[in-house]
């Protein structure tokens, strides 16, 4: 049995936004049918399935499973009702336009700490091609079927963090994901209930307790406040692409983070809203050269062309 909810928002709404929580074409985790977004979502209460589509303006969303009156009562959270824009009014003339244009743009969240911070330790210092492919691999032999009628979608949940604390080395080995990955994870994963209890905690304090584990660190510490807390001042500091894509947008040339920095340093508590809405306005910079290829084997080195920093 299922449960409904028909939410009209006050201000425009796109299930795209959603997207960022979709790790990859292939995340077992989310699906998108007919314009339905389908994800397995380990909650508080137990596990949920929530499909949600836009019908006219309102939003009607369907849950399955124990935990699926939680997944229900987030679900204004999760896109984007409870973000405040109060203050955010930037004086950059290209800034003034993407709003004019393109509107403020709403950080959701989904007070899930350990679904965001999972994938993102395992997109720490490699390609998105072998990330995605870890924690497809990871959700495949460890985590779950997702509750409700999801057969055909062969939708999964995350594993839960007892699972991952139990997986061993080998096994790490075998998805592809190298030592100091499979540490952070198994590390944070000991940690699940005290890291879940950190949403609704001011910023610095999250930032501080997520980066006082071993192996979590900037950016990383922002991958997880962007999604499980919604926090627009975020910015994925460290990132291959982020730096270089806003210089690319705002100047026409490949930035690094510390003049990123500055430029955004007059913004807070904004930074990661102006960040998403030059991706809005901008896109990405143009890509030039082959994609990287993933790595074929674990040796004692990362790839010199690694994506993500460690932490």
């Amino acid at each position: 049995m299922s449960l409904t909810r028909t939410w009209v928002p006050p201000y425009p709404v796109s299930l795209g936004m959603l997207a960022v929580h979709r790790r990859g074409p292939g995340d077992p985790t989310y699906r998108i049918e007919d314009g339905t977004h389908w994800r397995g979502i380990r909650t508080p209460q137990g596990p949920a399935t929530l499909a949600v589509r836009l019908v006219g303006g309102a939003v009607e969303a369907e849950a399955w499973g124990e935990g699926a009156t939680w997944v229900l009562d987030g679900l204004p959270a999760l896109l984007g009702a409870e973000d405040d824009l109060t203050g955010f009014a930037p004086d950059d003339a290209l800034l003034r336009a993407a709003i004019r244009q393109y509107g403020v743009p709403r950080l959701g969240r989904t007070g899930l700490v350990m679904e965001a911070l999972l994938p993102a330790i395992l997109e720490q210092k490699v390609t998105g091609q072998e990330a995605f492919a870890g924690f497809r691999a990871l959700v495949t032999r460890y985590g779950e079927p997702a509750p409700g009628p999801v057969e055909r979608l062969r939708l999964r949940l995350q594993p839960h963090p007892d699972a991952v604390r139990q997986v061993p080395s080998w096994a790490w080995l075998q998805l592809h994901v190298d030592p100091a990955r499979s540490r952070a994870a198994v590390t944070a994963a000991r940690s699940a209930s005290s890291l879940e209890r950190t949403v609704g905690l001011p910023a610095g304090e999250v930032e501080r307790r997520l980066t006082s584990l071993p192996g979590i660190g900037e950016w990383t510490a922002a991958e997880v406040r962007q999604r499980a807390h919604g926090d627009a001042d975020a910015v994925s500091f460290g990132d291959y692409h982020v730096a270089k894509d806003m210089g690319w947008a705002l100047s026409g040339q490949e930035w690094d983070d510390e003049r990123l920095r500055g430029f955004l340093s007059p913004y807070r508590p904004h930074r990661g809203r102006v960040v998403a809405l030059l991706y809005r306005a901008r896109g990405g910079r143009p890509r030039r050269g082959p994609r990287m290829a993933p790595r074929t084997h674990l040796g004692r080195g990362l790839s010199s062309g690694a994506r993500r920093p460690i932490g």
